[in-house]
C-alpha cells in the first residue's frame, strides 16, 4: 500500500474530513496509514473535484477516515456516505470483491473460484453477482447487461485495491443519478489521481499465495502520470489447486485544460483459474469428498478486459467517455449427472463484447421566486455490442452441443434532473426525475432466428431533510428505480427469439426510507434507517442452471444501524447491523434472502510504527426453499492484521478467518445426481465453505 509519510495537505476543495492531527511518535505511523496527504483533494459527494494549485504546506501528518466525514446539511438521506482513505488502507483484504464491505451492511462471499465475481448481500437482497447493486469506477459502469453468466454480472477482480482512494455509496432508489441495477444500492469508486509516493510491495501466504505490485506517480510535462502493475498467483486451500493467475495494469495521465482537470487512463486485466464450486452436503456426510473437495475437476474459467477512459472535470460540470473490450469463459457443473448421465451436466458460459459509453453532468444555481435552487442534471449513453454470448454443453471443457448461441446489440440512454431547494434554514428538499430508454437486437448464431425491441421507464424521486438540532438530522425518501432483464430471457409458448416480447425488459422498483443521522461532534457519527423496497420482478439465481432469471414481484422491509467512533487519537471503531424481511407477492420466501447481517471493525495505532486492525462480519441464515422449510446456516468470519513501519519499509502480517470458522460462504438448495443415485436426482443443500484460516506476510518499500 502507498502509506509513506507526506508533507502536504489536501487542497482547498477537500471537505472537512475530521482528521486527527498527530505528532511526535505518532507522526510516521499516521502518515503511513493514511498515505494520501500529498494527493489531490476529494470532495465527499458526487461533485468531487481535484486541484493541485496553491496547496499550503505543513509539517505534520494527518490520518483521514472516510467514515469520519460528516454529512448533516449536505446529505439527502441517512443511507449515503463516503468510505475510503484509511477505511481501505488499514483492514486486511482476503479478496478484491471485499472492497464493497466498507459500505455499512454490505457483505461479499464466494461460491466458486477466486477469479469469478463475488456473491453480494445487502438489505435482504441476495444480489448474486450484482443484480440490484450498481458499481462505477471513475465514472465507468462495471455491471454487465445480458451477461453470459448472469444479469448485472459485477466482477471487481480487475480493480487494484491500492489505487482506490474513496468510494461514495448510496442505498435505495431515491438518487436520480443512479440507474440500472441500483435498487438496493450503489458504490462509485475513485482511483488516486496522484499516489503519495512510488512503492514496491510483495506478499507471500499459505496455499501458494504470491502477489507483487509496483505503483507510483511522476510529473511528466504539464501533467501527472500514474501507473501500476499487479500480479497474483494462488492455489487456494482446496483439494483441487485453483491455479489462479491474475495480471493487472493501470496507466493514467492527468493534466489541466484551462480550469478543468482531464485524465486519460488505460486499464488491463487477465485472470485464469480452476474452480471448486458448491458441493452437495450429502457427499460430505457420506465421506465421498471433504469440505474442501470437488465433484468435477474440469471447472474454472478465464476473463480478459482492456478499457480506455477519458474524463474532464471542472467545478460545476464533468464529462467522460469509455470503451471496453471484454472476454469471458466459465465452465460449471452444478447437477453432475442429472440431465446427462453419460456425458455429465458440465456446461460453458461464454461472453465476448465491446462496451462503450459517455456521460455529461452539470449543476448550477438558479432562483425559483425568492428561493435559491440547485439544479443538477446529467445524460448518459451506453452500448453493449455483444459479439457472442452463449451456453454450451461440455465434457472436460470440450463442447458437445449448443444450448444457446446469440449475438446481442443492446443500447440505452438515460437522463436525469434534480432540483435541490432550501425551503427554510432547517428544511431541504430534492425533487428528481430520471428517464431511461433501451433498444435491443438479438440474433441467434448458426440459424435464422432474430428478435428486436425497445422499452422505456420513468423514475420520479423525492427526498426531504429536516435538521432537528445542529447534530441531528431526519430524512424522508421515496422513489422509483429499476433493473434491466437479460434481453434473451423472455420465453413464451413458442420458445424462439422471434416469439419473445420486450415489454418487461425494464422491471420497476419502488422504495421508501425514514432515517436519522446523528453527528454530535467530529469523532462520532451514527445513522438509523427504516426501509422498504418493492420489485416488480425479482432477479433470482437458479443454482442448477448457473444463471439468474426473472421471478415474481417481491417486497423487503427492514431497519439498519451504522456508526463510526474515533474513540481515541489511536483507536477507531465502526459497526453496522441490518434486519430485514423479504417475501414474494405469492407469499413465498425469497430464496437466499438473508434476514440479519452485522459487521464490526477496529483499528488501533499503537505507536512506534505499529498498527493493528481487525474486522468481523456476521451473515445470518436464509431460506433456501420457497416455503422456508430449508434454511442456510449463519456464519461468522473475522480477519486480523498487524503492521509495522520502519523507515522506508512496511511489514505486515494478515490472518484471514482468524478463528478458523467452519461455516458456509454460500449455500443453495436444488436437485443434483451423483453416480449410483436415482435418475430423478436428490434434492439437497449445496454449499461452498469459508476458506480455512490462512496467513499472509507483506513487505513494502517506499521509494
Amino acid at each position: 500500500m502507498p502509506k509513506g509519510p507526506s508533507r502536504e495537505t489536501e487542497n482547498r476543495d477537500r471537505p472537512d474530513c475530521r482528521a486527527r492531527r498527530a505528532g511526535g511518535r505518532w507522526a510516521r505511523l499516521l502518515g503511513i496509514c493514511c498515505g494520501l496527504a500529498a494527493t489531490p483533494g476529494f470532495a465527499g459527494t458526487e461533485h468531487a473535484h481535484h486541484h493541485d494549485h496553491d496547496q499550503p504546506h505543513i509539517h505534520e501528518e494527518i490520518i483521514v477516515y472516510g467514515r469520519a466525514q460528516h454529512h448533516i446539511g449536505a446529505a439527502t438521506s441517512a443511507s449515503e456516505g463516503v468510505v475510503g482513505y484509511a477505511d481501505y488502507h488499514l483492514p486486511p483484504l482476503l479478496r478484491v470483491g471485499e472492497l464493497v464491505e466498507a459500505v455499512p451492511g454490505m457483505i461479499a462471499t464466494q461460491h466458486s473460484g477466486t477469479g469469478k465475481a463475488n456473491q453480494y448481500f445487502l438489505r435482504g437482497f441476495n444480489l448474486d453477482h450484482g443484480t440490484d447493486f450498481a458499481v462505477h469506477l471513475d465514472g465507468v459502469p462495471v455491471n454487465m447487461r445480458s451477461h453470459g453468466h448472469g444479469q448485472g454480472y459485477l466482477d471487481l477482480n480487475f480493480v487494484i485495491p491500492e489505487l482506490v482512494q474513496t468510494a461514495v455509496y448510496r442505498k435505495g432508489v431515491h438518487h436520480a443519478e443512479n440507474g440500472d441495477f441500483s435498487s438496493a444500492g450503489s458504490v462509485d469508486f475513485s482511483y488516486y489521481r496522484r499516489l503519495p509516493e512510488p512503492f514496491l510491495q510483495a506478499t507471500w501466504g499459505e496455499h501458494g499465495y504470491v502477489r507483487g505490485i509496483a505503483a507510483g506517480s511522476a510529473d511528466i510535462g504539464d501533467g501527472v502520470l500514474t501507473g501500476a502493475v499487479d500480479k497474483t498467483l494462488y492455489n487456494g486451500p482446496w483439494e483441487l489447486d485453483e491455479d489462479l493467475a491474475q495480471s493487472k495494469f493501470f496507466l493514467g495521465y492527468g493534466f489541466w485544460l484551462g480550469p478543468a482537470e482531464a485524465q486519460i487512463a488505460l486499464h488491463g486485466y487477465t485472470g485464469q483459474w480452476n474452480a471448486t464450486d458448491q458441493i452437495p452436503r450429502r457427499a460430505v456426510r457420506a465421506g465421498l469428498v471433504r469440505r474442501t473437495g470437488y465433484i468435477d475437476p474440469d471447472l474454472g474459467g478465464d476473463t480478459r478486459r482492456l478499457g480506455l477512459v477519458a474524463r474532464v472535470e471542472a467545478d460545476r460540470w464533468q464529462a467522460g467517455m469509455y470503451r471496453l473490450d471484454y472476454d469471458f469463459t466459465l465452465y460449471s457443473n452444478f447437477t453432475y449427472l442429472l440431465d446427462d448421465p453419460v456425458l455429465g451436466d458440465e456446461f460453458e458460459q461464454r461472453d465476448d463484447r465491446t462496451q462503450s459509453g459517455l456521460w455529461v453532468a452539470a449543476e448550477r444555481n438558479v432562483w425559483f421566486g425568492a428561493l435559491p435552487v440547485l439544479l443538477r442534471w446529467g445524460v448518459e449513453g451506453r452500448r453493449d455490442d455483444i459479439h457472442e454470448v452463449g451456453l454450451f454443453g461440455t465434457q472436460a471443457r470440450t463442447r458437445t452441443h449448443v444450448r444457446r448461441h446469440d449475438r446481442v446489440d443492446e443500447a440505452s440512454v438515460g437522463a436525469y434532473g434534480e432540483l435541490g431547494v432550501h425551503a427554510t434554514e432547517r428544511i431541504r428538499a430534492v425533487l428528481g426525475l430520471r428517464a431511461d430508454y433501451y433498444d435491443w437486437d438479438v440474433a441467434a448464431l448458426g440459424h435464422d432466428d432474430h428478435a428486436a425491441g425497445d422499452d422505456s421507464i420513468a423514475s420520479p424521486k423525492i427526498s426531504v431533510a429536516f435538521r432537528i438540532l445542529d447534530g441531528l438530522e431526519a430524512y424522508a425518501n421515496w422513489g422509483y428505480g429499476f433493473h434491466s432483464n437479460d434481453v434473451r430471457l423472455r420465453p413464451v409458448e413458442d420458445d424462439t427469439l422471434s416469439a419473445r416480447r420486450s415489454d418487461d425488459l425494464l422491471a420497476a422498483s419502488e422504495g421508501a426510507e425514514l432515517g436519522l443521522r446523528f453527528e454530535p461532534h467530529s469523532s462520532f457519527n451514527a445513522t438509523l434507517v427504516g426501509f422498504e423496497v418493492r420489485l416488480d420482478s425479482e432477479l433470482v439465481y437458479v443454482g442448477d442452471a448457473g444463471t439468474t432469471e426473472p421471478s415474481d414481484a417481491s417486497v423487503r422491509r427492514g431497519v439498519e444501524v451504522a456508526g463510526f467512533w474515533h474513540a481515541r487519537d489511536w483507536l477507531t471503531v465502526n459497526a453496522a447491523f441490518t434486519h430485514s424481511d423479504a417475501e414474494l407477492e405469492t407469499g413465498d420466501a425469497v430464496a437466499g434472502a438473508v434476514g440479519v447481517t452485522g459487521s464490526l471493525g477496529v483499528n488501533a495505532l499503537l505507536g512506534r510504527g505499529v498498527h493493528v486492525s481487525m474486522n468481523a462480519r456476521y451473515l445470518g441464515d436464509a431460506p433456501l426453499s420457497n416455503d422456508g422449510s430449508v434454511r442456510s446456516e449463519a456464519s461468522w468470519l473475522a480477519h486480523a492484521g498487524f503492521g509495522w513501519h520502519y523507515r522506508r519499509a512496511d511489514f505486515g502480517l494478515e490472518v484471514f478467518n482468524l478463528f478458523d470458522s467452519a461455516g458456509d460462504d454460500i449455500a443453495y438448495y436444488y436437485h443434483s445426481r451423483l453416480a449410483g443415485e436415482p435418475s430423478h436426482g436428490v434434492l439437497d443443500t449445496h454449499f461452498h465453505p469459508l476458506e480455512p484460516r490462512t496467513a499472509r506476510l507483506r513487505v513494502a518499500v517506499h521509494l
